[in-house]
């Protein structure tokens, strides 16, 4: 038995492939943790921008202690020495700005957006 398909159904089979795959690779990209690291008194990046679900892991590369703390207190990290991690998962929307509380000049930005 042999099936055959217009090209209408064809084409439309296709797109769906194509949206599965592109559904399938935003999932993935959300599931990996973005990183942002400490170094040289900043955080590198200073702002970024992740989907709702993303964790977010900061490490410590410099030589000094450091911590993570949102400016709405609904994260906070305890004292990172070099080479120690903090993550936290975005679950909602929202622009979450941050600082090290140890050196306040120090401030970054994690933006939740689908």
């Amino acid at each position: 038995m042999t099936i055959r398909l217009s090209r209408t159904a064809t084409g439309a089979a296709l797109s769906m492939l194509v949206a599965v795959a592109l559904v399938c690779a935003t999932l993935a990209r959300a599931a990996e943790p973005s990183q942002i690291t400490i170094t040289k008194f900043t955080f590198a990046p200073k702002e970024i921008t992740v989907a709702p679900g993303t964790k977010v892991v900061w490490t410590n590369k410099d030589e000094t202690p450091h911590t993570v703390a949102s400016n709405d207190k609904s994260f906070a990290s305890k004292g990172l020495d070099t080479g120690d991690t903090y993550e936290h998962t975005f679950d909602r929307e929202g622009d979450f700005a941050y600082i090290c509380t140890v050196h306040p000049f120090m401030t970054g930005v994690v933006h939740v957006h689908k």
